[in-house]
């Protein structure tokens, strides 16, 4: 796969009323460019940060064997109504991912929830309770060192995101993750999603960019 792909930041779907003022999902392209040069059919494709199930659905269109995680219950029993393996969706907190009882996965894909520096909210519980940026990349880190015990030797691991740009302050977002997650799994390199919109007034990532990144990690050992 090329460093950089260009991609209409366009959602196929929609949410329903409840959830709509919430729509954080990438593209379903973009998943399917990254199970097309990663995965084959049967393969099994996890997304330990489930959302709104983008990645599940993708997978099981293609014919590839979805699992997931979601904190939040209105958004898992959303993901359930979408798929056909619905027992291949856990509700709960990825701090325990490996106590679901997963089989080895192939392939993971993901944009987990973003925190800025400065916010106080934990992501983890759906921003319902206190946190830090030094216990959410703390976090990170944990989570990515029990999704390595769930992957295969060899397999490929993506996270979608993007720095957090807000007024004069950056978030490095994306490289302190890159950072984090590389002490438990081998970094791979970043591939730039440029994302187009229809309006040249708008940034067509969000967050102060019209770009992100997905991380590569591979589990060697």
């Amino acid at each position: 796969m090329k460093t950089h792909i260009n991609l209409s930041n366009i959602r196929e779907t929609q949410l329903p009323e409840a959830l709509k003022d919430d729509d954080v999902r990438y593209a379903e392209e973009l998943v399917r460019r990254f199970l097309n040069e990663y995965t084959r059919e049967g393969d099994t494709v996890l997304d330990p940060f489930a959302g709104f199930g983008t990645t599940l659905v993708v997978a099981e269109s293609m014919n590839r064997i979805p699992y997931g995680v979601e904190y939040d219950s209105e958004r898992g029993e959303f993901i359930r109504s979408r798929i056909h393996h619905k027992d291949n969706l856990i509700i709960g907190s990825s701090l325990e991912i490996d106590s679901f009882s997963f089989p080895e996965m192939d392939f993971c894909f993901t944009s987990p929830p973003y925190m800025a520096r400065n916010h106080r909210e934990n992501p983890f519980s759906a921003y319902r309770e206190e946190g830090n940026y030094s216990d959410y990349l703390n976090d990170v880190e944990r989570i990515y060192s029990r999704i390595k015990g769930l992957m295969k030797r060899g397999a490929y691991l993506g996270i979608e995101v993007s720095n957090l740009k807000n007024g004069n302050e950056v978030t490095t977002l994306a490289w302190d993750i890159a950072n984090r997650v590389s002490r438990v799994l081998r970094f791979e390199g970043e591939i730039i999603v440029c994302w187009k919109t229809e309006d040249p007034d708008k940034y067509a990532y969000g967050n102060g960019y019209d770009h992100s990144y997905v991380m590569m990690f591979k589990k060697t050992e």
